[in-house]
């Protein structure tokens, strides 16, 4: 991700997964960018969809890891 103007990153990790979020400023908000440096992975939320995410219940995000990469047997595009 680029490197904008932004808070120092938290790094969050288990045996299972390592990820780094901080607060960024863009020219659209601030945005709250969370990066799995280990797979090179990155997004950058705004509050909406930050607010988005707290009406999910615990079983979206089970179902989500079934196939965290996307169906089994799709080739990638």
């Amino acid at each position: 991700m680029d490197d904008l103007p932004g808070s120092e990153p938290i790094e969050l990790a288990n045996e299972y997964a390592t990820v780094q979020v901080r607060k960024v400023h863009t020219r659209q908000g601030v945005r709250l960018e969370i990066v799995a440096p280990k797979l090179g992975y990155g997004i950058r939320l705004d509050p909406v969809e930050l607010e988005v995410l707290t009406w999910q219940s615990h079983e979206l995000f089970s179902e989500l890891l079934k196939t965290p990469f996307g169906p089994e047997g799709e080739a990638e595009q």
